[in-house]
């Protein structure tokens, strides 16, 4: 088993891995692309995708972990000789529709953890490919960005409050009314079209709160970002306030809302609608 101080470089050579990858890939994204299916979380795989999770896979096989990946374009696989050692939650992409129209708005999510639960996630990377930035936790020891220790905002007033909130969905009028209190009561709405990206925002503080009630999104998009929020200070539970815990799987589906602090979390579980 790996040390988790081990697998924070493992995870650092593993993004390293991904830009080096895709490089060629982001020179094509103009022209047509290959039908290469879809993927097991439910999206058309892209070229560029599948070179992100295989430049993952390649850095975890030269360090000889064995693993079980959770990934949104491959699904579950096992990789070594021996028993698992862990599993490794996936996005290689996060984001790939802003990568593809040129918006400086996507990232690589890696989490480990020791069961196939989002409980379980004790290490943990997500790194802005466009930026170079990289936000990493362990558990128990705290959150970090580019290796500078980082805490959620401690304010409380939705007045003054940035929220990103995901509408993305066909069920956009029934969403929409679970969170009309919430919209009349806030002043700045965002929503930048990477989740695990948007999470860590809320970790550092750059926003107060990221909300996805829709019931669309999958684990692996927000497994890594997860523990970064816990390990900053932030809050994230289910839309009821219970505790998040879902089954890492590329098929399962996950509602959350991520906030700063316990303040503010209170005040946004009071105004969504259950």
């Amino acid at each position: 088993m790996q040390s988790q101080n081990d697998w924070l470089q493992i995870l650092v050579r593993c993004k390293e891995n991904v830009k080096d990858r895709t490089a060629s890939c982001l020179k094509t994204l103009s022209v047509s692309q290959p039908d290469l299916g879809i993927g097991a979380g439910g999206d058309p795989i892209k070229s560029v995708d599948l070179a992100a999770e295989n430049a993952i896979v390649e850095v975890l096989q030269q360090n000889n972990v064995s693993f079980t990946l959770i990934s949104e374009e491959s699904g579950v696989k096992e990789f070594g000789d021996t028993n698992a050692q862990c599993y490794i939650t996936v996005d290689p992409i996060d984001g790939t529709n802003n990568l593809i129209r040129g918006i400086p708005f996507y990232a690589t999510s890696i989490a480990i953890s020791t069961k196939p639960a989002l409980s379980t996630v004790y290490a943990a990377l997500v790194a802005d490919l466009f930026h170079d930035t990289i936000y990493t936790a362990q558990e128990n020891k705290g959150a970090y960005c580019n290796g500078e220790k980082i805490a959620s905002s401690t304010l409380e007033s939705l007045d003054e409050a940035m929220v990103g909130l995901d509408l993305n969905s066909y069920k956009v009028s029934e969403i929409a009314s679970r969170l009309t209190a919430l919209i009349q009561k806030t002043t700045h709405i965002r929503h930048f079209g990477a989740n695990a990206l948007e999470l860590c925002y809320v970790a550092d503080g750059t926003t107060e709160a990221f909300i996805d009630i829709r019931g669309k999104l999958r684990p692996t998009d927000v497994a890594a970002a997860y523990l970064i929020v816990k390990e900053a200070g932030g809050k994230i539970t289910t839309p009821a306030g219970d505790t998040l815990d879902v089954k890492l799987s590329p098929e399962q589906k996950v509602k959350f809302i991520a906030s700063g602090n316990k303040q503010i979390h209170e005040t946004i579980l009071s105004l969504v609608k259950l």
